[in-house]
């Protein structure tokens, strides 16, 4: 492959991601705009309703050929995930994201290191980032909402000591709560409205999130409507319950922070060696990148690199 050649791929990469990232931000234009069509009934032709979805929709044709051609099981494993992780893409689209990650790492480290084997490792690492990226972004926002579920207790027991009934409830939860809790409740509330019982609303609800806490709130919600009882003062207990969780969760993160940075200066520590001594004096760390032994050296510095950080964050992981 020649130099013209390598730039021209790394060009043609780089315009894929940016034009995800640009579709990425204007989706929620899009569906603002789509909404204020449907009530002011301006919506226009069917042709030019098409025309300007697929003007919108970057990379539209592309993607549509990675649906047809990516197992069903796959894309809805990822478009879960993109959904508890509250990110609007689809699953096609974010095999497309892989693809782009994948291909770009692998030519700038062939660009960088001249090396099959290392491009291949960088390969692997470029389709693992975005997965990488879902994953936090989930943790995240499953933090934020365990943190919030206290504050919505509080409202929810209020609101129904003051006589409001429990659809009303989550209607004022929707309303006074910040994302990502309002958001939740607020799609919750849809789905009742369009049809869905408030039982298997929930359930789906539960689903999205993967809250333990949430799960126990449903639970309890549930046996109330069934079988009768005061629901503000079940809902207080588990308030009460939630908050001693939170404190002891607080307490263990304190007494486990010089486990968890220990783990971070094991991670960073060689690859921050490795790129210092390439940029002091790069003949010097080339024979690792080209040599056997060096290459072998490298395998087995990741695989202890992993042990070390599995162990640790094994260690530092205390379910409450």
């Amino acid at each position: 492959m020649t130099k013209i050649q390598v730039v021209l791929v790394v060009f043609l990469t780089v315009l894929m991601l940016i034009n995800l990232l640009l579709g990425f931000a204007n989706k929620d234009k899009e569906e603002i705009a789509r909404r204020v069509r449907m009530v002011t009934g301006d919506g226009g032709t069917d042709k030019k309703r098409e025309a300007e979805k697929v003007k919108n929709k970057p990379l539209a044709g592309l993607t549509e050929l990675f649906r047809l051609f990516t197992p069903q099981r796959i894309l809805r494993k990822l478009e879960t995930d993109l959904i508890q992780a509250d990110l609007p893409l689809k699953g096609e689209e974010m095999v497309l994201v892989n693809l782009a990650s994948t291909i770009l790492f692998a030519i700038l480290a062939q660009l960088i290191l001249g090396n099959v084997i290392s491009s291949m490792l960088f390969a692997i690492g470029g389709a693992y980032l975005p997965l990488i990226f879902i994953k936090t972004a989930k943790a995240k926002r499953l933090k934020k909402f365990d943190e919030q579920l206290s504050d919505a207790l509080t409202i929810m027991t209020n609101s129904l000591r003051a006589g409001l009934s429990f659809l009303q409830t989550m209607d004022s939860l929707q309303r006074e709560m910040a994302p990502p809790i309002s958001v939740e409740f607020g799609r919750a509330l849809r789905e009742m409205r369009l049809g869905t019982t408030t039982e298997e609303a929930l359930r789906n609800m539960v689903e999205r999130i993967k809250s333990e806490d949430l799960e126990l709130i449903v639970t309890a919600v549930n046996i109330q409507r069934q079988v009768g009882g005061n629901l503000a003062e079940v809902l207080d207990n588990i308030s009460a319950t939630i908050n001693e969780r939170l404190r002891i969760r607080g307490e263990l993160k304190t007494l486990t922070a010089q486990g968890r940075i220990s783990g971070v200066i094991v991670a960073l520590l060689p690859i921050i060696l490795a790129g210092g001594i390439s940029v002091i004096n790069p003949a010097y760390i080339a024979l690792l990148f080209s040599h056997p032994l060096g290459l072998l050296l490298i395998t087995s510095a990741v695989i202890s690199e992993l042990i070390g950080i599995l162990t640790i964050k094994k260690i530092v992981n205390i379910d409450v």
